[in-house]
């Protein structure tokens, strides 16, 4: 059932696209005189049928579209293939008798509005097919004389039967303009060669191909890129996996214990974590850096009281202190450990919730079917907490892939790899491929290689999430999820 549906859903997206198509062919071809006008004057067709106000907007935005792009957008696109060929430099002009920068070229802003004229174009000719279609069967309506709506008409359901869309236009203008449009952008860097030595707009850069994938994917004597990908993506992949699993089964078992018939005071238990969740994260992991640092308050009590010197004898340190953050090993526990104080409250709250709905007559039947507690546990309580939690788990996982904040505040300045093939690349052991993304940007403006790098995290978190929701979605599985556990029942 579920390929045969996906099918379904591939042909009846790609049936629209046909369907729109033809739908234009057959204006062009039956359409009267004002609808074949309309190919040239867009604004043509709804003059003809006296919706005037309708007409002088499309031909506004008709005139917008082509004056941005012959008088902007053409340039841009015209340089895209060579990004710029002009270097800043200072020349002398004989008039003036001084020394001018010359009119040199971007490559930056040659290739944003390169890239924003190319979207504006192929959505102005989509706008100009759907321009055609619609005065097409305002053609058919007055023809076969049903009601033509007028641009008050058009208002009235646009804040009525229309008024999702109304609500969602500016929404999605933003995603365009700030999500889209930088993206496009980003990964349109990674085939060029932008980087310290071609910094616009003193140094231009230019298109290089597959070469940076090829650094990230292979192995060189001269670059240790690939060999560093590797190394972070196997960490980073790692901690996805602790740091996701270890606060979610964290977050129930807290809240088991603190819903337990046995726990007195569960008011005071649920503030105290609540409280830690209001204290800005930042603080809290530059605290926990200043605590677990090689001098910080845990290192001089534990040094006190004799644990650090047992740990040196059985030969689990060589340092007068734990090497909580400046040791590959100790500092990858260290975080994960710290970051299970700081997830698990969200955890407490979400799972308190979950559990506060599990059916009772469900627990009820099986106890008096004889059930213990860990069977009801594992047979009821965790099948409906997947059930439920199912999609979070998912975007956490994601979350934690590009966890940023925790990896970075808790290691910068702290944590120096003794790696040289990761520090030549600007890796450390710790990091994850986004703070990796960060060092190479904001500390050597390696631009070209962390365009690179994101993209590949995009194309992993990409097919996780579309795994894991593929199976969350099927049909059956809420069928399966309510009688699953009753069925299990029968296990006891």
């Amino acid at each position: 059932m579920v390929p045969e549906k996906k099918e379904n859903k591939a042909a009846a997206f790609f049936g629209a696209i046909g369907n729109f198509f033809r739908s234009f062919g057959l204006a062009v071809a039956d359409g009267d005189w004002a609808v074949k006008l309309s190919l040239v004057l867009c604004g043509a067709g709804y003059f003809r049928r006296k919706q005037i106000v309708r007409g002088i907007l499309v031909m506004l935005l008709e005139i917008g579209a082509i004056a941005y792009t012959v008088f902007i957008g053409a340039g841009y696109i015209a340089k895209l293939p060579t990004l710029g060929t002009v270097q800043q430099e200072m020349v002398y002009n004989p008039d003036t008798m001084q020394n001018e920068m010359n009119n040199y070229d971007n490559s930056l802003l040659i290739l944003l509005f390169g890239a924003i004229s190319i979207v504006t174009v192929i959505v102005s000719i989509i706008l100009w097919m759907a321009n055609e279609i619609t005065v097409y069967h305002i053609q058919k309506d007055a023809e076969a004389g049903r009601h033509v709506n007028t641009f008050r008409d058009d208002l009235h359901d646009l804040i009525n039967k229309k008024f999702h869309i109304t609500l969602l236009f500016f929404p999605i203008l933003g995603i365009i303009i700030f999500n889209i449009f930088p993206l496009i952008v980003m990964v349109a860097v990674g085939f060029t060669n932008y980087d310290r030595k071609h910094m616009p707009p003193a140094y231009l850069f230019n298109w290089i191909g597959l070469a940076n994938f090829k650094a990230l994917l292979g192995n060189s004597l001269t670059m240790s890129f690939g060999y560093s990908f590797r190394k972070i993506l196997v960490w980073t992949l790692i901690w996805a996996v602790l740091a996701t699993f270890t606060t979610y089964f964290g977050g129930i078992l807290l809240s088991l214990l603190i819903n337990s018939k046995y726990t007195h005071f569960k008011k005071m238990w649920r503030t105290l974590f609540v409280v830690t969740i209001a204290i800005p994260q930042f603080v809290t992991l530059l605290m926990m850096r200043s605590f677990y640092g090689d001098t910080g308050i845990v290192n001089t009590f534990l040094e006190k009281i004799g644990f650090v010197g047992f740990l040196k004898d059985i030969g689990l340190i060589s340092t007068n202190y734990i090497p909580f953050l400046t040791s590959p090993g100790w500092a990858k526990v260290t975080i994960v450990i710290i970051n299970i104080w700081v997830g698990v409250p969200y955890l407490m709250l979400i799972t308190t919730g979950v559990l506060m709905n599990i059916p009772k007559d469900l627990v009820e039947s099986a106890e008096i079917d004889g059930a213990n507690k860990r069977q009801i546990f594992r047979h009821i309580t965790m099948p409906y907490m997947l059930f439920i939690t199912g999609p979070y788990l998912v975007t956490q996982f994601t979350a934690n892939i590009n966890n940023f904040n925790v990896i970075y505040l808790l290691t910068n300045n702290v944590y120096t790899t003794t790696d040289q093939k990761l520090a030549a690349s600007s890796g450390q052991e710790v990091d994850l491929l986004v703070t990796w993304l960060f060092r190479l940007t904001s500390d050597k403006y390696n631009y070209k290689m962390a365009s690179v790098i994101g993209i590949m995290v995009f194309l992993i978190c990409a097919v996780f999430t579309l795994i894991a929701f593929n199976f969350l979605i099927k049909d059956d599985r809420e069928e399966h999820s309510g009688n699953m556990s009753r069925g299990d029942l029968k296990k006891f």
